[in-house]
Order: structure tokens, then sequence, then C-alpha cells
């Protein structure tokens, strides 16, 4: 691929401001063959259509909230697609706008999370991204995206952003902080022998005493075992499994007393055909959990797993006998 991978910021406080940028950006991917995606809102759609006229059938179009719907997923789905265009002898050129609303402050630093590390994962695609931010956004996420761009396009000027970070030290920077500690009346599981048939047991009869639908269950239990298996064999005793409800999710989480040295960002991005089991096994867990959070140093290592379950309270279920397993 002899075009450089470019990955550009595009802030617009209107509609015209944001056309400004894109068109320029779509009209030279659809002249240059290139596969050409705009992932915005209909309303934007029906813009982008009207001042393309023709060129718009060059044009494919997708919802943003689709489209962005799950971390790891998007990240996985749109490096797929750079490939095999790249492997076609074209290029992926996406204009997209992230679905910022109504996410919490740990989906937003996943999300941005996803911004930085697109800068390693697509470096050899020659894919050209550009993603708009509406100055309305909280000011964080706008300020975050220059941290996560390395270029900022202002209609046809392309400008470097001096503000830009490493990814993997802007990632090392998000996971510098204390997650929240886990409630006092968390179900507690000592983990002193490896029996993982007795631990998805455990988690089987806490989730099914939640609304959490039986496919979700499957997935969690597939992430427990790895997140499990690897604190087995990599980290240091004690172990243990915790369990509880916040607000719309469910939270299980493992503890160990190890630290984990790996500084690739725990299995963000999706590993090559050859890569490492472990690897795999991250990147794995990423896929199938809503959310994953990470924290490791000299005190140990906490994995916890995150599953949305739409109005579930935030209490738990039931009492479960609290044994060693």
């Amino acid at each position: 691929m002899s075009q450089a991978f470019s990955h550009r910021v595009l802030p617009y406080d209107r509609a015209d401001d944001l056309l400004d940028g894109a068109l320029p950006f779509l009209r030279e991917g659809i002249e240059g063959g290139d596969r050409v995606l705009a992932v915005t809102t209909l309303a934007m759609h029906m813009l982008l259509r009207d001042k393309l006229g023709a060129d718009a059938a060059g044009v494919e179009f997708f919802d943003s909230d689709r489209w962005y719907a799950h971390p790891a997923r998007h990240l996985a789905d749109t490096l797929a697609l750079a490939e095999t265009a790249a492997w076609q002898k074209r290029r992926l050129r996406v204009l997209g706008e992230p679905a910022w609303a109504r996410r919490g402050p740990a989906e937003r630093s996943e999300w941005q999370r996803i911004e930085a590390i697109t800068n390693a994962a697509f470096a050899d695609t020659g894919a050209a991204l550009l993603c708009a931010y509406s100055r309305t956004l909280p000011a964080g996420v706008v300020a975050a995206s220059r941290q996560t761009h390395p270029e900022t396009t202002r209609g046809r000027a392309t400008l470097p952003n001096p503000g830009y970070q490493d990814p993997w030290l802007y990632n090392a920077r998000l996971d510098s902080g204390p997650l929240p500690p886990a409630p006092d009346d968390a179900f507690d599981l000592p983990i002193d022998v490896p029996d993982l048939y007795w631990i998805r047991v455990y988690v089987t009869d806490f989730a099914r005493r939640t609304p959490l639908p039986e496919d979700d269950l499957q997935r969690l239990l597939v992430a427990v075992t790895e997140v499990v298996t690897n604190a087995l064999r990599h980290g240091r005793p004690p172990i243990a499994l915790r369990l509880w409800l916040e607000p719309g999710e469910l939270v299980c989480e493992v503890t160990d007393r190890g630290h984990w040295t790996e500084r690739t960002g725990f299995g963000l991005i999706p590993p090559k055909p050859a890569g490492g089991a472990g690897r795999f096994g991250l990147w794995a867990v990423r896929l199938l959990c809503s959310l994953v959070q990470i924290r490791t140093g000299r005190d140990g290592t906490t994995v916890r797993l995150r599953l949305q379950v739409p109005g579930v309270p935030a209490v738990p279920p039931i009492n479960l006998p609290v044994n060693s397993v």
C-alpha cells in the first residue's frame, strides 16, 4: 500500500463547517477509486447526498449509533475493512462521527482509548479516517480528540496536533488511576484451587437472578474462564472473583497479587493469526464484554468485566453461598 495511513479530527461548530472538511475528503476518495464510507447521522446523510449530487453513488452511508455500538468490535470490523481494501489495492476512506451521546465516563474513556489505539492498529493499512467532533460535545471529549488524532482538518487545510500523544502512553495514562472499589455487598469468591467448573456454576447462579440474556451469560462465562485461567497461570495468590450489580450493568471482577509487565494495550489490538494465545485471550474477552477495565501494579492486578443489563437495579439478587473453590 503506497498511501500513508491518516487519522484526522474535524472539529465543527455548524453543519457548514463539517461539510467544508468532509466534502473534499469524500470527493478525493471517490475520484481515487477508494472504498468511501460516511458514518454520520441521518440528517448529515441527507446534507451530504444533496451536496455530492451524482457522486453520492460512490459513498456507502451508515448510521453512527450502529457503527459505534461496541468499542472492540468496531475496531475489529473497521480494521478488517481496511485490510480487505488494501489487499484489493484500494484504500478505505471513512468519514466518521463517533456517537458520544448517552455514554457515561467509563464508556467515553474506552472510546477515547479506541481512537488512540487506532493509530497503532491501522498504521500499515493505508486507510484514511476523518473523525467529526461537534464543539457542542463535552469539553473533555473535544480536547481528547486532539490527543488521539495526529492531525486536525479545517476545510481543505490539515494541521498537526501539537497535543497528540503516543497511543500506548495515552492508554497508560488512562489506566494510571485506580478503579472505584467493589461495593461492600459484592459477592466474594476466594479461588483457592483451579476448579473452573464450580466457578462457572457460581457465576451462572448469580447471573440467572438478573435480566441478563442467556447469550450474554454464555459470553460472560467464556470471558470469566479466560481471565481466571490467566490469573491462575500467571498471577499470584490470593485470587478472588467478585460479582455485583450497578445500574444497567452486571460487573464481574477477578483480582490477584501478580503484576503484569506487558505494555502493549492488554489485548486492545486484534492479534495476527500467528499471535500469542495470551494476547488472543484478552482480545476475545474485550469482544465478549461490554467493557473491560484492567489495572496492574505493585499491589496486584484487577480485571473488571462489565455487561450491560438494561433495567437491572443496583442491589444484589439474592444471597449466594460464599465458599472457596
